[in-house]
């Protein structure tokens, strides 16, 4: 007989009824003359109750944890004494009248049934079939199958068209490695993944398909943490005739849409607003969680000139209102801003209506605007950063964060989206002494700014881009980009490319985007972080089905792995004794 119902679709109304299920057996709890066995599928549990007396009583004597079974019985409501309220069918149970073992199984690494996992990550992942049953990833990965059904709905009645991108392509400077793909039949050449099918998106709003949009497999071969893995997906969108508020007020609906349809939360439009330099400024990041605020105060001014050599002559000064915190913490804290390039990190206790400890003794007419402009409370703590601008607000950005997990500023599980816009169009790559995209270099530059390329303030133009954020997290990023040629020639000069070079990489690029190419503009949403914050989850690894762990292996499969020297000559590969390039 075929199941007649998943678990969950059982009711107290069904009573009487006699239904089919089928599923793991979760666990067995064996009474004197009974069993109570808890069956397990992916919508959810219910207890079969097995008297001595019922046929089917020697089978269950036989059931073990993680055996297949298919059960047919009646449902019958439990007594009043009987329910639970841990499970949505803890009101009922199920009288099995026939019960047949599907398949034994071996007994499992660690526990699936729903109590608290205690398994090391790398355990769970060598056995993600097993990981995989449990009922919070199960939760996870159907979490995410309605957010992709819910941006197919919304994306499909705005009159996108869904289009899949190459997997083997050319291999371009894209800010990453690529992962690189021998061709067997042109000995010594090489495919790239694709890091991003920026290109080709581009492309198809040139050929005229003016609404485009795909979930896309991305490949980008560099360190792991735990909200990126080197294959992962992109939901990539591009639109032709649009400007930037265009883009933005669609993103801003569909992602209300996937909340609304997934989690059943109202996201405020529209999002707030702040340029590039206004998060940085008062937050020390680009992607600012903004869930709480302690944004910085900037306190140049209060100690220009003044006795505290550390800070008179700083180009900025920004200081931080914190909780009351011990040495300890403040310590930690300080060693947290060194490790993102502070020299230090300076502190003060308000006092009733002065300061004590760290720098108060060079605070004497200053205390009083202190307190006026951080209103910090009593006993509460000022933290200090100082130096070169970009310097001091990274370092007490990293600060802000730290509180933020020390003081649990953010708790609550309250969702706050932004976007932060204006990004530079530009920086300058100390390293190699040479200008750099901060994006991609086929961004479109501010209009008023392009006459700014090739002077000595190409630095000050502003990008057409914007970061969606969640939460302190980038989970989308995009631009309006170069739909002129004469531009894009500038873009490549002031990053340091000749015409031959820039021919050389994007020669079939640069020749489309002369055949008629029309305003166009796009983003692409990090899409398993994105799902990682919206499942309350610590890592992307929770919501994907097979991922690789902190170093980049499949320890399941066992991947990578080395191949046989038959495979190599057929693409004519030598595998060489290995050399860190930086």
């Amino acid at each position: 007989m075929k199941r007649t119902c998943y678990i969950a679709e059982l009711r107290p109304a069904q009573a009487g009824q006699t239904v089919t299920l089928q599923g793991w057996v979760n666990r067995v709890r064996d009474f004197p003359e009974q069993y109570f066995v808890i069956l397990r599928d992916r919508s959810g549990i219910v207890q079969l109750t097995i008297e001595s007396d019922n046929p089917v009583y020697g089978v269950a004597s036989e059931l073990r944890g993680e055996y297949v079974i298919e059960v047919t019985g009646t449902v019958r409501e439990r007594g009043e004494a009987q329910r639970t309220d841990a499970y949505a069918t803890g009101g009922i149970e199920v009288i099995p009248t026939d019960l047949k073992i599907l398949n034994a199984a071996t007994t499992p690494a660690f526990q699936v049934d729903g109590t608290p996992i205690t398994a090391a990550e790398d355990i769970r992942l060598k056995f993600r079939y097993l990981d995989l049953r449990r009922p919070e990833m199960q939760r996870n990965l159907m979490l995410r199958s309605k957010a992709v059904a819910s941006v197919t709905r919304f994306l499909d009645t705005e009159g996108f068209i869904q289009v899949e991108t190459p997997m083997l392509t050319k291999s371009t400077p894209e800010g990453a490695r690529d992962f690189l793909v021998p061709s067997r039949l042109n000995p010594g050449e090489f495919y790239a993944l694709p890091q991003s099918p920026q290109l080709f998106k581009q492309l198809l709003m040139i050929s005229g398909f003016d609404r485009y949009y795909q979930l896309a497999r991305c490949f980008r071969d560099e360190d792991l943490r735990a909200d990126r893995q080197p294959d992962f997906t992109q939901l990539d969108m591009e639109l032709s005739f649009v400007e930037q508020e265009d883009v933005l007020e669609l993103q801003e609906r569909l992602l209300a849409s996937v909340f609304r349809d997934v989690l059943d939360i109202e996201l405020p439009l529209p999002f707030p607003r702040l340029s590039y330099f206004e998060a940085m400024d008062h937050y020390g990041s680009d992607k600012p969680d903004l869930r709480f605020d302690s944004a910085f105060v900037d306190v140049t001014d209060l100690f220009a000139g003044g006795a505290f050599q550390a800070f008179a002559s700083a180009g900025s000064v920004k200081v931080i209102a914190a909780p009351e915190m011990t040495r300890k913490q403040i310590d930690e804290l300080e060693r947290i801003a060194k490790q993102n390039g502070a020299k230090g990190l300076a502190w003060l206790k308000r006092d009733g209506d002065g300061f004590t400890g760290g720098i108060s003794k060079f605070v004497g007419d200053q205390a009083a605007e202190l307190l006026s402009r951080t209103g910090v409370a009593a006993g509460g703590t000022l933290l200090f950063a100082a130096g070169e601008w970009q310097k001091a607000v990274t370092a007490l950005g990293a600060v802000r964060l730290a509180l933020r997990d020390l003081f649990g500023l953010a708790a609550g599980g309250q969702f706050h989206v932004s976007w932060v816009t204006d990004f530079p169009q530009l920086e300058y790559d100390e390293d190699n002494a040479r200008w750099t995209y901060m994006h991609h270099p086929f961004t479109a530059p501010h209009p008023d700014d392009i006459h700014l390329f090739g002077t000595e303030r190409q630095g000050e133009i502003r990008a057409q881009a914007y970061d969606l954020v969640l939460n302190g997290f980038e989970i989308g990023g995009g631009s309006i980009r170069i739909h002129d040629p004469a531009v894009q020639e500038k873009m490549f000069a002031a990053i340091g490319f000749t015409p031959a070079e820039a021919h050389a990489q994007f020669g079939f690029f640069l020749d489309a985007l002369a055949a008629g190419t029309p305003p166009h503009g796009g983003i692409a949403w990090g899409f398993d972080r994105l799902l990682m914050v919206m499942a309350g989850a610590q890592s992307i690894r929770e919501v994907i089905a097979f991922p690789k762990n902190n170093r980049g292996a499949d320890l399941m499969a066992l991947a990578p792995a080395a191949v046989d020297a038959a495979q190599l000559m057929e693409v004519g590969v030598q595998v060489a004794a290995r050399v860190d390039v930086e």
